[in-house]
């Protein structure tokens, strides 16, 4: 093999020994080198090329799909601009300090999850193994939903669309049964592209077209993952860019629709009461939660690639800002198409309703109830005159003839996969030049999926080289088996019954106990563990500048009882409301609730336990292991680990040390700043990481 060459602020280009000295330890850790590596394996450590592609990563990876359809689902539901305050307020005493937390840790140590909680407490490694296995869980469903963006995408290319029109059965030459009894657009997502059975218990077999797009999905993450954030670094400005891009421009073509100020003023309506309802505070405490990313490993993954000065605080407030903003900007391209379709549905209903008048009023039929305005005329009927007549006189016309009521059908909440593969392809099918903004649309979700895969797979493999040496000589072939192993076990979301599953991942605890499990876990190992007057110290060094101490009572008390009540909450949802689930029955054409089977509830709680289970093995694993040792050995063990694990360490230890440790200034180095000078100093270290490759093509 080849030898590495040594590095220009590595003078010596040695390695770190056993025998080096406390001093030499902590002059490593002032530099910002995680401990318990090599100097040379942390002075290797790629790094971002600018602020701009770091930003742009962390903003990626938090800003995903959950922005565009399950926010704007939830102001929908929960009282619009009720909601948004109340978000925004979870998000500044809860979001913001966590997610600071994991910035900081990540950047401090220089490592990815596994490593991070390693050094705070090794009782608590465990930790990191959660986050690891909770984002694979994640990436197995979430790239099957990239799938379906690649086959509608795949399908945008003709006109006019598939979905706008019910297909013709060949054999008895009339309009398919089942998408007259729902729509088009339902039927092709059920129907066509999923080919859905009728429950989970029937799973079918597999649909080869989901099958080959999952394959192709799964190879773009592996080409876009293969060389680390060297690589993936770099599709990240187009692919975090461009949804901004086609979110403002279906903006400006929606405010242009019929209908585009009506579901704006719906969305924004403030419905305040409905904050005394504790269903609406653990949804909003959810979607903060997951809306930033914490507890996956991806945030503290993609710090630990920044230089140590890195201004982390300002970076924690400006992903979060923009990630609010995005869910609003979402959520005002959403409104004002479902303002739109809403509008176009009760237009049509008016419509059948004045044809079934016309057609009573040439049979003679005449009643004091007739309407006052032209009946002749459709387009010149108003909502509110039809609403006006139907209001006094509705009770008295039959049944045939029906309210239009806008509110209401704006009411009929769309959530997820229903929002965008049913709700958007409606409205977009009757845009003109549909193919175009269809295309633009679903590759603006290829794009957004994409991005928060790409730190996903981040939080999977950044801890797994960093801890395992021989994982991180084979960085290519890691990420290549990693990706395969997905796609073979995706296959089961690619089944006819593929997409009940999904919604078990998605939608119930087999994601979200395990991440605020180890949220828990995290904020405790910090706030009480470590001591969040020892981590703000660290992260005064790292940053030469002090963070408010309302940190220290966020993190100890608010942040803390606040995620133990999400927590709770969300198991005492799980044991008093038996999990449920959305199936389509073909024969009625149309959409029913029902209850998972028993085998399935088995699989959910096998998914909880899974990922859970680190935690408690890493701390059983620590305590015998340190039993062993006996008081004084377990003392010892634990200083071992403090220095091994080396970081910007306490003041009061470098003075002690200053004696026999150069510093930074002294011996020549650079030293990175931000805030003083305003200066990244960002660096990509293309040589080191291709003689890593040349390694591993000699091994």
């Amino acid at each position: 093999m080849m030898e590495k060459p040594p590095l220009p602020s590595d003078e010596e280009g040695t390695r770190m020994g056993e025998s080096r000295s406390e001093a030499e330890l902590l002059d490593l850790g002032v530099q910002g080198i995680s401990g318990g590596v090599a100097s040379s394996d942390a002075d290797d450590r790629p790094a971002w090329d600018s602020k701009l592609q770091y930003v742009l990563a962390q903003v990626g990876f938090s800003v995903g799909l959950g922005n565009v359809w399950r926010f704007p689902y939830l102001c929908h539901q929960n009282g619009g601009g009720a909601f948004m305050v109340l978000y925004v307020m979870l998000l500044v005493v809860v979001g913001v300090p966590l997610f600071f937390m994991e910035l900081a840790a990540g950047q401090c140590i220089r490592q990815g999850s596994i490593g991070v909680w390693k050094h705070i407490s090794p009782k608590l490694a465990g930790i990191g193994y959660s986050s690891c296995m909770v984002c694979f869980f994640v990436a197995l469903y979430y790239n099957v939903i990239i799938a379906w963006s690649l086959f509608y995408m795949g399908n945008s290319f003709q006109y006019p669309l598939p979905w706008e029109q019910c297909p013709i059965n060949m054999t008895t030459n009339n309009t398919v049964k089942e998408c007259l009894g729902s729509s088009p657009t339902s039927y092709f997502w059920f129907r066509k592209a999923l080919d859905i059975t009728d429950s989970i218990d029937e799973s079918g077999e597999f649909n080869p077209i989901m099958t080959g797009c999952l394959l192709a999905a799964w190879a773009i993450v592996c080409l876009a993952m293969i060389k680390g954030i060297k690589s993936s670094a770099k599709v990240m400005y187009f692919s975090s860019v461009f949804p901004y891009a086609v979110l403002f421009i279906f903006l400006v073509r929606g405010l242009m629709l019929d209908g585009a100020m009506e579901g704006i003023a719906y969305m924004f309506y403030p419905k305040i009461e409905i904050w005394a309802e504790v269903q609406v505070w653990r949804q909003a405490a959810t979607q903060v939660f997951f809306a930033l990313g914490l507890g996956y490993g991806s945030v503290i993954a993609y710090s630990s690639y920044n230089p140590i000065h890195n201004n982390c605080h300002r970076d924690a407030l400006m992903v979060s800002c923009i990630n609010f903003m995005t869910s609003v900007l979402a959520s005002l391209v959403v409104f004002v198409v479902l303002g739109f379709r809403a509008k176009n549905i009760v237009l049509n209903c008016i419509t059948q309703n004045l044809g079934l008048l016309n057609h009573m009023a040439t049979h003679g039929s005449n009643h004091h109830w007739w309407p006052w305005f032209n009946m002749s005329d459709p387009a010149s009927v108003t909502i509110p005159d039809y609403r006006e007549w139907y209001h006094h006189y509705g009770s008295q016309v039959g049944t045939n003839i029906t309210d239009c009521d806008l509110d209401e059908e704006m009411s009929k909440g769309v959530e997820g996969t229903g929002l965008a593969f049913i709700a958007f392809t409606e409205a977009m099918a009757q845009f003109p030049a549909s193919p175009f903004w269809s295309t633009l649309f679903f590759l603006m979700l290829l794009n957004l999926g994409m991005s928060t895969m790409f730190g996903t797979m981040q939080g999977i493999l950044t801890p797994l080289m960093d801890n395992f040496s021989l994982l991180g000589r084979h960085r290519t072939m890691l990420t290549v088996c990693s990706c395969s192993l997905g796609f073979v076990i995706g296959l089961l979301f690619t089944q006819r019954s593929g997409n009940y599953f999904v919604t078990m991942f998605d939608d119930y605890s087999a994601i979200i106990l395990p991440l605020i499990i180890v949220v828990v876990f995290e904020t405790f190992a910090v706030a009480w563990v470590y001591g969040a007057d020892h981590f703000l110290d660290d992260i005064e060094i790292m940053l030469k500048w002090r963070p408010p101490v309302l940190y220290k009572y966020l993190w100890k008390y608010v942040c803390l009882f606040a995620m133990v009540g999400l927590l709770a909450a969300s198991l005492l949802r799980m044991v008093f409301k038996r999990p449920t689930y959305t199936a389509w029955n073909h024969t009625t054409a149309s959409e029913t609730t029902l209850e998972y089977p028993g085998w399935a509830l088995s699989m959910l709680a096998m998914l909880i336990l899974a990922a859970t289970l680190p935690v408690p093995v890493g701390y059983f694993h620590s305590w015998l292991k340190n039993r062993g040792m006996g008081p004084e050995g377990e003392l010892a063990g634990q200083e071992i680990d403090r220095e091994r694990y080396t970081k910007c360490n306490s003041s009061d230890a470098l003075d002690s040390n200053s004696q026999h440790t150069p510093s930074v200034e002294d011996d020549g180095r650079p030293r990175a700043s931000f805030l003083p000078l305003g200066l990244d100093h960002y660096r990509l270290l293309p040589q080191q990481e291709d003689v890593e490759e040349e390694e591993e093509d000699t091994m």
